[in-house]
């Protein structure tokens, strides 16, 4: 799976995400169909959140993209649908071209320690999924072991 198809996954699945939260409070709130509407939507939303967000510094990285361009991905994920324009946006601007670096180049930047880790994970495929679920799993469990701002009800 190159960079641009495994970004332009997630981003789609984000913004879907979306909409089972935003049905999970109609639900909720317009219906009255108690809490599990927003429990399922948010805990679904909350994950792929999360995997958006690593997922925009993983990509972020291997393109090579200003670390403020990489903030500004991972904000994206906070409105509603956002992402998938700004996808447009990055694929307009030839952001998303290009495989993995799995090798080194002249470019300066391959001597970082980042760089040096992401062409070894990526030129891993195992290595690299196993490293995104934990990373992603372990994220949300800590999210949900400290639990939601202002405490539980």
């Amino acid at each position: 799976m190159s960079p641009r198809t495994f970004y332009r996954t997630i981003a789609t699945a984000e913004a879907v995400t979306w909409t089972l939260l935003i049905l999970g409070m109609i639900l909720k709130y317009g219906v009255k169909l108690g809490d599990w509407p927003v429990s399922i939507g948010g805990f679904v939303h909350g994950l792929v959140f999360i995997a958006y967000v690593v997922t925009s510094v993983l990509i972020g990285l291997n393109q090579r993209w200003p670390k403020g361009l990489i903030v500004v991905a991972a904000a994206t994920s906070v409105i509603p649908y956002l992402t998938i324009p700004f996808d447009r946006w990055l694929e307009k601007k030839g952001m998303l071209d290009g495989g993995w670096r799995t090798t080194a180049s002249d470019h300066p930047g391959d001597r970082a320690w980042t760089d040096v880790a992401l062409r070894a994970m990526v030129a891993r495929p195992v290595l690299l999924g196993v490293s995104f679920v934990v990373v992603v799993g372990g994220i949300m469990a800590t999210l949900l072991i400290v639990g939601p701002p202002g405490g539980r009800a």
